[in-house]
């Protein structure tokens, strides 16, 4: 096949499309081939290993995807090391999973066809053009990611037979009419409630508390008045918006930035061509491909000679047509020859590639449309004026981090370097730090000894894009039991709280076992009341009401149930069950969304029992800890 688009095109773009594609499969497990030597696996599925390899590539993979999805966010949370090992976990837990389906696919015999295969490379969007399968872009992807395409036809063979597996599961799984219109009942059905509430703060201020009790607290619970550990910090910050434009953009420079980028102005020059490949690089692949030159030479049809004669199979059903490409695309010898050619038809002498030996024909043309300097002159000058910015940021963070290396018991030199100045803090505690300093990787850096206990500045943390900073630790106070006079008035409100949530459970209690008695007159003498009946889901946002009201019994005709339950704010409520309102009978059909959401529960659980069953047979043991990094 013709491997022939060039290192530097589209890297990150293709990385990203194939990396939504051949996801599922890395964790497939199936590539021995590129799993070699004698280190301890990650895991072991009864005969099968999950090489150290194979995991890294998986769990970078799924990284990768996921740092597209989250950004920032999904960095912060894999700077807690406790996050990034469950992360790691779970993605060997998913590979040791597909293993167990797949060596169970084997033991049931299932297969797929080489021409199932190729159709479901054919039918990947990534792989296609407004519909059509793009034979370049495939090649491509496979070569950033450094898989053959035989490899690749394996990932997806493997996966296609699993997928076997599960849809037969999946596929298995219906739902029943009863089902169905019992669930809706369900989810559908609304509680007529009131709610009688018993302010916290309404038993909490009656509370009298003596000197004794407070004392008493106090020295019986002294890890509840702890003050935790604080620092004094020094630090430098840096950003790329406080960094200066520093450089004029020249006319030249522009006018230079506008001829190396002019695709994005527009289109460049393209081509459409047609080709026949002679794969191979010695004299008998050179022969055969001038005997093809000489047919064509003696007015042989191009299309029907690439179509039984080229090598390159995909572009072969197409008579050799390729799509359409522009310079710094493809092989170099094979762009040279394919702009080298003037008139539509025109057809090349043999021209070697790195992928053997190949007649180009000119099928079309289309001129570039770019815009003109002139039009985009302003708005390349403000783009090379952000990358100065850039680039001086990126010299200043060397420079910060060089000198606070080089002088590394203080920050003075290092803000000099860099034109900043020095921050400082008062005492505080790591859960008290705000701003950039609350980023976890100041947290993770101040747990290091040499930053912590040898006093030294850190290296250069990076917060955000063009966001850094150093600091250092000037001082360090241990934990320690706060004075009892600092916590009293904490000491007291704690002790308050206390007698009024015991105050306030006794009289809830009272007066629920006498509603429960069908006797009111504790309620009408409390002072409280019961508010306005209203209708309530399981959706409604009075959580803890709906919580309880839902695990009520039916109340019965003109009469009424009564529950406790506390409020996030302490307040007690009793809550009375009116009735309960059934939702009109519908006649739900077994091709709803609500019919496809039970059976697709259904299947999911099918497949985790299974699993389950598969690891209970089969001896599964985990080598790697997930907390390497």
């Amino acid at each position: 096949m013709m491997e022939r688009l060039r290192e530097g095109v589209n890297s990150i773009a293709v990385k990203i499309i194939l990396s939504l594609i051949i996801f599922s499969f890395a964790f497939a497990g199936v590539g021995g081939y590129l799993a070699g030597g004698t280190e301890i696996p990650a895991a072991k599925v009864g005969d099968l290993e999950i090489s150290r390899s194979q995991f890294e590539q998986a769990y970078q993979n799924e990284r990768a995807q996921m740092q597209s999805q989250a950004g920032d966010f999904f960095s912060t949370m894999l700077s807690d090391p406790n996050y990034l090992a469950q992360f790691r976990r779970n993605v060997l837990d998913r590979m040791v999973n597909q293993s167990l389906l797949d060596q169970e696919a084997d033991r049931l015999g299932l297969r797929v066809s080489d021409v199932q295969v190729k159709q479901s490379i054919r039918e990947m969007p990534a792989f296609s053009n407004n519909g059509i399968f793009n034979n370049d872009l495939y090649l491509a992807a496979l070569r950033r990611n450094g898989l053959s395409p035989d490899q690749f036809a394996e990932y997806v063979r493997q996966d296609m037979v699993r997928e076997q597996l599960v849809n037969a599961l999946v596929s298995s799984e219906f739902a029943l009419e009863d089902e169905l219109e019992s669930l809706y009942k369900l989810e559908g059905q609304t509680r007529m409630v009131r709610t009688l509430t018993l302010p916290l703060s309404d038993f909490s201020d009656k509370a009298e508390i003596t000197d004794e009790q407070k004392k008493a607290y106090y020295e019986q619970n002294p890890s509840q008045f702890v003050r935790p550990e604080q620092f004094k910090l020094s630090y430098v910050e840096l950003t790329g918006s406080g960094v200066a434009d520093v450089a004029d953009v020249t006319e030249e420079e522009a006018e230079a930035y506008y001829d190396a980028n002019i695709a994005a102005y527009g289109t460049s020059e393209q081509r459409k061509v047609s080709h026949i490949m002679i794969q191979g690089d010695d004299d008998a692949a050179n022969e055969k491909a001038q005997a093809v030159l000489a047919e064509l030479n003696a007015g042989a049809d191009f299309a029907e000679l690439a179509k039984t004669r080229s090598d390159d199979t995909f572009s072969a059903e197409q008579g050799g047509q390729l799509d359409w490409f522009d310079k710094g695309v493809m092989d170099p010898a094979f762009e040279d020859a394919s702009f080298a050619l003037v008139n539509t038809g025109d057809v090349t002498d043999v021209v070697q590639s790195d992928f053997g030996f190949h007649i180009i024909k000119l099928d079309e043309i289309k001129p570039s449309d770019a815009k003109p300097f002139a039009d985009v002159r302003d708005e390349i000058i403000a783009q090379l004026k952000l990358q100065h910015a850039a680039e001086k940021f990126y010299a200043l963070s060397n420079e910060l981090a060089e000198k606070a290396f080089e002088m590394p018991d203080n920050l003075d030199d290092a803000a000099e370097a860099v034109n900043a100045t020095v921050n400082k803090t008062d005492f505080i505690a790591l859960n008290e730090l705000s701003g950039a300093l609350a980023n976890p990787a100041v947290v993770q850096a101040l747990q290091t000894p040499e930053v912590r206990e040898d006093g030294l500045n850190s290296d250069i943390i990076e917060i955000a894009p063009e966001h850094v900073l150093v600091l250092r630790v000037d001082d360090v106070r241990p934990e320690a039991v706060r004075p009892y006079e600092d916590v009293e008035a904490q000491v007291t409100a704690m002790l308050k709280r206390q007698d009024g949530e015991k105050a306030a459970d006794a009289l809830a209690n009272t007066l629920l076992t006498e509603l429960n008695a069908d006797n009111d007159a504790g309620v009408n003498a409390s002072g409280y009341a019961f508010g306005a009946e209203s209708e309530v889901s399981r959706v409604s946002p009075e959580r803890e009401v709906v919580e309880l009201v839902f695990t009520m019994p039916t109340p019965a005709a003109d009469a009424s149930e009564y529950g406790l339950t506390r409020a996030v704010n302490g307040d007690v409520l009793i809550v009375a069950l009116d009735s309960v309102k059934e939702p009109a009978t519908e006649e739900i059909s077994l091709q709803s969304q609500m019919a496809e959401r039970v059976a697709r529960t259904t299947a999911n659980a099918d497949l985790n029992a299974l699993i389950a069953q598969l690891k209970q047979k089969t001896e599964v043991t985990y080598s790697l800890d997930t907390a390497e990094q």
